[in-house]
């Protein structure tokens, strides 16, 4: 007896192709779905931020390289620590390799110092705070004023010299045997306008004139008019009633030149 098996066989077929179908749709969804995982990574990947160095950075490292060498060598041998900060934006920063700097005649070189610049040919102006660590002199002690300062009343201290008052002592024979114009408190920082030097001509005192010229040389006497220290000018008024300008000296004589 035979059996016809070609409706099972057709059944298997048929749920063979649509198993088959199955994974076919399977396999195309997966891959969309990995292709939307690539694409994704590389449009994360491409909006990350970059971080760039700005291309004056290294202009603006040499420039404030250049000027710590410049404002050392105002300082040479003297022990005393710089270190300079460039104010001016990077922007505004002259580049070049070999740069002039120039100072104002008598200007400061510790603090808000402005620098003029020679870039090749072009000239501009550099802010800078130089920041300057030395020693300098404070008062040991309460110095009333009128008094002659001694080595003794005066302490000598380290910190930021761009920080004191201007025309601080930095030496001390610039203040010992000073009169003080005011009453100094312990631990102030002692400056030239505290102090004035001694008179070595008082107002109305009869002094001894030199007046020296091409090929003469006369003494004689006359009467200061104003109060004088050592190499400062003081106005003479002779006996024939004329003023004339001379120069006090560490004797007290006055020295005038015609």
């Amino acid at each position: 007896m035979s059996v016809d098996l070609s409706p099972v066989v057709g059944w298997h077929k048929g749920k063979l192709r649509m198993n088959m179908l199955k994974i076919r749709r399977l396999g195309i969804a997966l891959g969309c779905i990995m292709i939307g995982v690539t694409s994704g990574a590389t449009s994360y990947a491409q909006s990350l931020p970059v971080k760039s160095v700005p291309a004056s950075s290294n202009s603006d490292t040499l420039l404030s390289s250049q000027l710590q060498q410049f404002f050392r060598q105002q300082y040479t041998d003297s022990g005393m620590q710089v270190t300079v900060v460039v104010n001016t934006p990077a922007a505004r920063q002259p580049q070049c390799l070999s740069p002039q700097f120039m100072l104002s005649p008598n200007s400061r070189t510790w603090g808000n110092v402005s620098v003029a610049v020679n870039c090749n040919g072009q000239k501009s102006y550099v802010q800078t705070k130089v920041q300057v660590s030395g020693t300098y002199w404070v008062a040991a002690k309460n110095v009333p004023a009128g008094a002659h300062l001694a080595q003794t009343d005066m302490q000598q201290k380290t910190g930021r010299l761009d920080l004191l008052p201007p025309k601080a002592i930095l030496d001390s024979k610039q203040a010992v045997n000073g009169i003080t114009l005011r009453n100094i408190s312990i631990g102030q920082p002692l400056t030239l306008s505290m102090l004035r030097r001694p008179w070595m001509v008082h107002a109305g005192q009869e002094v001894q004139v030199q007046a020296t010229g091409s090929g003469f040389n006369v003494s004689s006497a006359g009467k200061a008019m104003n109060n004088a220290a050592a190499n400062e000018s003081v106005r003479i008024r002779m006996p024939s009633g004329a003023i004339v300008n001379g120069t006090v000296g560490s004797d007290g004589s006055v020295t005038v030149t015609i």
